[in-house]
């Protein structure tokens, strides 16, 4: 049977004449004119342009016409449900100066073509290549107009069959309530659907299956609260911003106004992000409540290395909808101000809505949950062992990108791994994930999200699976405290005591007096290594270029070492050094090759350009001064012990500077005391009591 022609004019009329299916269509309606006339409609012009109604699934015809989209969208829908196939939108689009949509192509969810991956998971609704449609468009008088149809189909419709296809799965409000209400009582999922099941009278009069209950619940548990908690938490919002005009939130709704997402970051976040917002991770693997709601903390890295958070919040699902919201609100917050570089899992969702909300961040996946895996998706092969070692070996051991290209396609073709789907999807993704792809970006030593998960961590002594929202502000108020805590207590340590120089390296006595405590040790692991470079040797210069390679003894494992060449290139003239493992791009402070090359080359002193602002002991001062606003409530009591005690905190830190500035500092505080007595004095003098007691004596 030959598909009928189609009309390629939108706003023709359809002759009886044109096609066999207008034809057909005539005979139709002309037995429902006689069955149920009320049930057709013309429009009274000369084209007498047929305008079907819902209840009657006759074919679709060229030249049919609807109200709006969703009409022609139903018929068609309807239409496919009694033959027996499902529908969807192949394609749609809007005019150039409206946002209204004005045309769209509706075809059986069989046509085109999957990939040949998808063919070992056979489902109602792949393609194979169905050329049954239905296009529409606005025509002229502003209605939604059939302007091709092809009716055939290269498969068996089955009407039986049809309620597997999404098209047509429908959830009724009284079957959700039902849910809803079995949900709260505890009834478990398979119960509850057993007896819509023998309410129905079988599954086959079920508009949907037991995976969009489960969906549906999943939804509904996430989403539901205990009454008074988006209260709770909104008053606590309100109550941070009183204390401190910084403090910002968002809330996030669904359609039924349930609580859904939320962000809040307080002014410590924010200005912290001023100066630690260049490399962050953000983890969502942690479940704060005991309504699964994603607890999704943004974490930086402080002057002393230690995690510090940058705003947070909670998720109803981990969806790409959801996790746009979340950073479009994080990016409103933070002024619009994206970070650098983010580590995140490997989360596909994740994925799409960094590049929708970041896209000139440097994304890295995590490369510890990646490994990970490596046991589950590999442990089938016989040379499993032989297998991961050829992968870590790919992966930390090379220096150049040839390096990795080369010992990844080695690994496939010694073992047979060419048809290993992970692998090639982890191979597509190589740049986001493989070390020397990503060694050029500044992570601040990040190679994964274990800032997230320690956050997270360290919220487990406060947090727990049980509770609830309008508990969780109060012991997150807490937990902060003592985290802040912990970072003035390395500022004290970093400002009033000296690390232990270990060698007599000019490198390393240098940095011990600028770089935190926490730091300068990692630094001088680069500088107790430098023993391990036993050659320096010149092998190309190009003018002031003078390119190095540095031979360093690798152990391996205890008692086996192998030799790695490094190449370094130094510019003479400038002064400028650059490694080829790339650790000061990666992690801001010098490797120990470069330390050779300077030494090699006489240098003494670690030149300013390779001295990261962010590390030195100094930092902190710039960081509190931003806290501090001029603008001081004097009316508000609650913000009076915050804004003194960051005050307090700023005297401290200049006064540590030079002896000097004790002696000023030290004075000062001496003399506050004696200002509050002289003051009660003075308005005990004012009160009327005073001067009678001193009448009497």
């Amino acid at each position: 049977m030959e598909n009928p022609p189609s009309s390629s004019t939108p706003d023709a009329a359809a002759s009886p004449s044109t096609t066999a299916a207008a034809s057909f269509f005539l005979l139709v309606a002309t037995a429902s004119f006689i069955l149920k006339m009320e049930d057709m409609s013309f429009n009274g012009d000369d084209d007498k342009i047929l305008t079907p109604t819902k209840s009657i699934p006759i074919p679709p015809c060229v030249g049919m016409q609807f109200e709006c989209y969703d009409d022609a969208y139903d018929f068609y829908n309807l239409y496919a449900k009694n033959l027996g196939f499902g529908v969807r939108v192949k394609s749609s689009y809007k005019g150039r100066n409206t946002e209204e949509k004005q045309g769209a192509i509706l075809c059986c969810v069989h046509q085109g073509f999957k990939e040949d991956n998808e063919v070992n998971n056979p489902r109602p609704g792949k393609r194979i290549g169905c050329q049954a449609m239905m296009r529409i468009k606005v025509s002229k008088l502003r209605k939604w107009m059939v302007t091709e149809v092809i009716l055939d189909h290269n498969h068996n419709t089955t009407p039986s069959s049809v309620r597997f296809y999404k098209s047509h799965k429908n959830m009724s409000k009284s079957v959700k309530k039902k849910l809803e209400l079995n949900c709260d009582s505890g009834i478990r999922i398979n119960k509850t659907y057993h007896s819509l099941i023998v309410q129905a009278g079988g599954p086959e009069k079920l508009a949907f299956d037991e995976k969009d209950v489960r969906n549906y619940v999943a939804g509904y548990k996430r989403l539901k609260l205990v009454q008074g908690d988006a209260q709770a938490m909104y008053d606590y919002f309100c109550h941070m911003q009183m204390k401190n005009q910084k403090f910002f939130y968002l809330l996030d709704f669904d359609d039924e106004s349930r609580l859904k997402n939320i962000f809040w970051a307080d002014a410590r976040s924010r200005v912290a992000y001023e100066f630690f917002g260049d490399a962050i991770t953000f983890d969502t693997t942690y479940l704060t409540n005991k309504y699964d709601m994603p607890f999704a903390p943004f974490v930086g890295v402080n002057q002393h290395g230690q995690s510090v958070l940058l705003g947070c919040g909670l998720l109803a699902d981990e969806t790409t909808e959801s996790f746009v919201w979340l950073f479009n609100a994080w990016l409103t917050c933070m002024g619009g101000r994206a970070p650098h570089a983010i580590i995140t899992d490997q989360c596909k969702a994740m994925q799409i809505a960094i590049a929708q909300v970041f896209p000139r961040a440097r994304h890295r996946l995590c490369l510890w949950h990646i490994l990970q895996k490596v046991p589950q998706k590999l442990n089938g092969y016989n040379e499993y062992k032989s297998i991961k070692h050829a992968m870590e070996a790919a992966v930390y051991d090379s220096l150049r990108v040839s390096e990795f290209e080369q010992a990844w396609k080695e690994m496939n073709d010694d073992h047979g791994l060419g048809d290993n789907e992970w692998l090639q999807s982890l191979y597509d993704d190589k740049e986001k994930w493989v070390p020397v792809y990503l060694r050029g970006t500044f992570f601040a030593g990040m190679f994964t999200t274990q800032r997230s998960e320690s956050m997270n961590a360290f919220f487990d002594g406060y947090v727990h699976s049980r509770t609830t929202l309008s508990d969780f502000d109060s012991k997150y108020t807490v937990a902060l405290k003592d985290k802040y805590q912990k970072e003035a207590k390395a500022d004290f340590h970093s400002r009033h005591s000296e690390p232990f120089v270990k060698t007599k390296c000019l490198y390393e006595n240098q940095l011990s007096k600028i770089y935190t405590h926490n730091i300068f040790k990692k630094f001088q692991v680069e500088v107790e290594e430098m023993f391990s470079c036993f050659n320096v040797a010149q092998v190309k210069s190009e003018g002031s270029i003078v390119t190095y390679i540095v031979k360093e003894r690798v152990t391996i494992v205890e008692n086996m070492t192998r030799i790695v060449d490094y190449e370094v290139l130094y510019n003479t003239t400038e002064v400028e050094i650059h490694c080829i493992c790339n650790l000061f791009n990666f992690k801001g402070y010098l490797c120990r090759h470069t330390l050779s090359v300077f030494h090699h080359n006489g240098i003494e002193e670690i030149p300013m350009q390779y001295i990261v602002p962010r590390w030195r002991k100094d930092f902190k001062r710039q960081y509190l001064q931003e806290i501090i606003s001029n603008d001081v409530d004097y009316d508000n009591s609650e913000g009076w012990y915050d804004e003194l005690l960051t005050r307090a905190i700023q005297l401290v830190e200049e006064g540590v500077v030079s002896k000097k500035h004790f002696t000023v500092a030290l004075q000062e505080l001496r003399n506050l005391p004696r200002n509050f007595s002289k003051s009660r004095v003075n308005n005990l003098k004012k009160h009327p009591k005073f001067h009678k007691t001193c009448q009497r004596k």
